[in-house]
């Protein structure tokens, strides 16, 4: 059985943001995504046909909806229904901000 960490392995520069697939099994997948500093592209909304429920690690992060922008600490987690508009305002510019994102019908 392999054992890793979730904060380990992080790239010196990091241009764009890293994911990772760390499981995918029918109709459910795991990544690990890193920012730092990186946002979602103006007018862009996340759409998905799955249910996202986000457990963030490391860092901070601001998720705009369309009501609300919910500000995320290191532990705090959140549930994003399927086809709930969704997108980063911000994620930490001077650390690495570690999502865990668990995607589910």
């Amino acid at each position: 059985m392999d054992k890793t960490n979730s904060l380990c392995k992080m790239p010196a520069d990091l241009p764009a943001e890293l994911v990772q697939t760390i499981l995918a099994a029918d109709g459910m997948r795991i990544e690990r995504i890193v920012s730092k500093g990186h946002q979602s592209p103006p007018d862009f909304w996340y759409d998905q046909d799955q249910n996202e429920w986000v457990l963030l690690v490391n860092g901070e992060a601001k998720l705009q909806f369309l009501n609300e922008t919910v500000h995320l600490k290191a532990g705090d987690y959140i549930n994003i229904p399927a086809h709930r508009k969704h997108r980063v305002e911000w994620t930490t510019p001077d650390e690495e901000t570690v999502w865990i994102a668990i995607y589910y019908s």
